[in-house]
């Protein structure tokens, strides 16, 4: 790996198993910069974290000189620009397909918080059964999408054939996009 421009000091708190994280690694990575990685426990939160993000307490965050970046994608923008020099560029020189990529980014983001949030187990409001049902309703297939699945033989108890209801279905999704997910 590259070092920092001019020996600078890049730090990086996170937890392994969160997408945003691993989207600040994929870049700093891509870009070829060396950093120290410092693995947070989030339910006893570090010194280093809650100084370095007292706002929202959370990772990932980017310490680059001393200085605090919190957010992923806002510390990849940083990265894009402080390292300017160094690996392929991030975003696309067009503006148009630059706006794209950060809605895209955006759209990530909202749906790996949404899916991340209702996937939590460890919240004592939740019994073990609730958050995968709501996981499911929001995130997964419709119930439309369930109960034809049922009916067309493409789960255990189903008979009829799905070609049968497919042509009478009027689902949101494909059947192409969900045939042997559930």
């Amino acid at each position: 790996m590259a070092a920092a421009a001019g020996g600078d000091e890049v730090k990086l708190l996170g937890v392994w198993d969160s997408p945003f994280v691993n989207r600040v690694q994929i870049v700093l990575n891509l870009k070829g910069i060396s950093y120290e990685y410092v693995e947070e426990d989030l339910h006893s939160k570090g010194e280093l974290l809650l100084a370095s993000n007292p706002v929202h307490k959370k990772v990932p965050v980017l310490i680059h000189n001393g200085k605090p970046i919190p957010e992923s994608q806002v510390i990849v923008q940083y990265i894009d620009e402080a390292w300017r020099g160094t690996g392929p560029s991030l975003l696309p020189a067009d503006p148009h397909e630059r706006a794209t990529s950060r809605f895209w980014a955006a759209y990530v983001d909202d749906k790996a918080r949404m899916c991340c949030r209702l996937g939590h187990r460890g919240s004592p409001s939740c019994s073990p059964a609730r958050p995968r049902r709501r996981w499911r309703r929001q995130c997964g297939p419709s119930r439309r999408w369930r109960r034809w699945k049922a009916r067309s033989g493409n789960a255990p108890g189903g008979s009829r054939s799905s070609a049968a209801t497919a042509s009478g279905s009027s689902t949101l999704c494909s059947a192409a996009t969900w045939a042997g997910s559930w």
